[in-house]
């Protein structure tokens, strides 16, 4: 496995991977709300933007040439905050997930990070083991609107 930088030659495999590690765990989602997410989110704009601006890391894991997995972090003062990470439901439980989670941290304590967020559905009992594995502690909750509806989500925070 290698944990690089993500390019953009790296776009497509990140949707891949966002559309169908989405599809596999947020059952509590209809197929199109999903689509329509991971247009939104990793559009052509957003993904650009992950890719250049300062304070930011996107990050790809590869087996045998193949994405199966990104995070994407980024740095305000002295937190970082883990916008996504995903792993191809076909690679969870290889270690891909620790191994991405340990370059983002490197990587963003480089920015002086002194804690670390991450934020997802309240609904997602694996994402929550992840976190909570890697030593995070659950620290706040929130919403978001997907689909027109409100989700609930939580808060993950890693004292460094």
């Amino acid at each position: 496995m290698e944990i690089r930088p993500a390019t953009a030659d790296d776009r497509e495999a990140i949707r891949e991977v966002a559309r169908d590690t989405w599809h596999d765990t947020y059952d509590e989602l209809d197929a199109d709300t999903i689509d329509e997410t991971i247009d939104d989110w990793y559009g052509e704009a957003e993904l650009e933007r992950a890719l250049s601006e300062a304070g930011t890391a996107l990050l790809v894991a590869e087996v045998d040439g193949e994405v199966v997995g990104f995070t994407h972090g980024v740095v305000q003062g002295d937190e970082g905050d883990v916008l996504r990470m995903f792993v191809h439901p076909d690679h969870q439980r290889e270690g891909v997930g620790t191994a991405l989670h340990e370059r983002l941290r490197d990587d963003l304590e480089d920015f002086n990070m002194k804690r670390m967020r991450a934020i997802d559905f309240a609904s997602n009992d694996g994402g929550r083991a992840f976190y909570e594995r890697l030593g995070f502690e659950r620290t706040g909750e929130g919403e978001v609107e997907i689909g027109g509806e409100e989700r609930k989500e939580v808060v993950y925070t890693l004292e460094l």
